[in-house]
């Protein structure tokens, strides 16, 4: 065996090794990837000023608090009133009095302001796993000028032809800000994870956009504390001896005063006695 032959067959079997273990490499990679446990993700979070936003409901029977999102549903009791000041410095001032004296014709109210304490989300602990037949698709532009349903519609066409690596989509949901796409084939969402970066037309522009696992989560552990809406009162002790509308005009009127603690109201809901409400509070960015 001539020592050339030799040559080119010891570099051949060196760049054979180099391969396989590149491809083992490669391999364990994707099974960590894919296959990683699960994992208990505990993390903080941010503290959200909650303002009323002017929507209640009204009915014989109100369910306890009720968070979802960045909205919390908050029970008024019978014979109140939710007021809603523009300064915050208005509701502390009048918190501080507790009792409030308010004239009406030839009587005198004497009511309780009291704070309304709103249950807050403080620390969440998560409980996620890799779902291997979906991926999350990210990365839109704030300007794009299409629905929910063109946008979805778009990506099931572009994510379905397996020129593009795609597959057979079975779901798709909008998330927020993001878009989540269930394939009928695993290996289809683990092929366009891989991947991870794709042009898709979108409109008239091919929008640069990224792919990547889809992991589910479910909440093991959640801790709550009660925070004050800073801009509003509860008044209670309200009496039925008036017409509902009428008594929210002298309501309005009376805290509007600053001779009498109050100031610019920016909202004011009234429960007559033998009802309950249901205040909706939600973040100032919303």
């Amino acid at each position: 065996m001539s020592s050339t032959f030799q040559n080119v067959l010891c570099e051949l079997q060196e760049t054979q090794s180099r391969l396989k273990m590149k491809l083992q490499e490669l391999q364990q990679q994707k099974r960590e990837r894919m296959n990683f446990p699960r994992d208990e993700i505990p993390f903080p979070v941010p503290e959200v000023p909650l303002v009323f936003q002017g929507r209640t409901q009204q009915g014989r029977q109100a369910p306890k608090f009720m968070v979802s999102d960045l909205e919390i549903c908050c029970p008024l009791p019978e014979g109140s009133a939710l007021v809603t000041f523009e300064d915050p410095k208005v509701a502390d001032r009048l918190i501080q009095q507790k009792e409030h004296k308010i004239d009406i014709e030839d009587c005198r109210l004497r009511v309780q302001i009291q704070p309304l304490e709103l249950p807050v989300v403080t620390n969440i602990q998560v409980c996620s796993q890799p779902d291997n037949h979906r991926v999350l698709v990210s990365g839109f532009p704030a300007g794009l000028k299409l629905s929910e349903e063109e946008l979805l519609d778009k990506l099931e066409i572009f994510f379905g032809k397996a020129k593009n690596g795609g597959g057979d989509v079975e779901t798709r949901e909008m998330l927020q800000g993001t878009v989540m796409l269930g394939f009928a084939d695993e290996k289809v969402a683990q092929h366009l994870c891989q991947i991870g970066q794709f042009r898709v037309p979108l409109g008239r522009q091919q929008v640069p956009l990224r792919v990547s696992p889809y992991v589910s989560g479910e909440i093991q552990k959640a801790l709550i504390k009660f925070q004050q809406a800073l801009h509003s009162v509860l008044v209670t002790n309200i009496p039925d001896i008036l017409d509902a509308q009428e008594l929210h005009d002298i309501l309005e009127i009376h805290f509007q005063k600053p001779t009498r603690g109050g100031g610019e109201v920016e909202a004011l809901t009234l429960v007559p006695p033998g009802q309950q409400g249901l205040a909706v509070f939600s973040s100032m960015s919303s």
